[in-house]
């Protein structure tokens, strides 16, 4: 199954929003420090990722990302 990059940042945004912050303020260059998502948010995160996309973001793989264009990225990469 090949997914875009656009597919992946729309579905990624639409989760983080359920966490709490804003989807206007969930761009790209947006940290998840800056948006407030936590560990917890992040594991979820990667359920849904895995769930969806069949991509699975090890602790790790989390650890690595700063940024929601590095989620984007990574997810986009591996579900090539």
């Amino acid at each position: 199954m090949s997914v875009s990059k656009e597919q992946v940042q729309e579905r990624v945004v639409e989760a983080l929003a359920s966490f709490g912050p804003d989807a206007d303020t969930i761009t790209p260059s947006a940290t998840f420090e800056e948006l407030d998502i936590d560990s917890l948010d992040l594991v979820e995160l990667a359920q849904i990722v895995e769930d969806e996309y069949g991509v699975v973001l090890k602790g790790e793989d989390m650890k690595e990302l700063k940024t929601v264009g590095d989620a984007v990225e990574l997810i986009t990469a591996r579900a090539a």
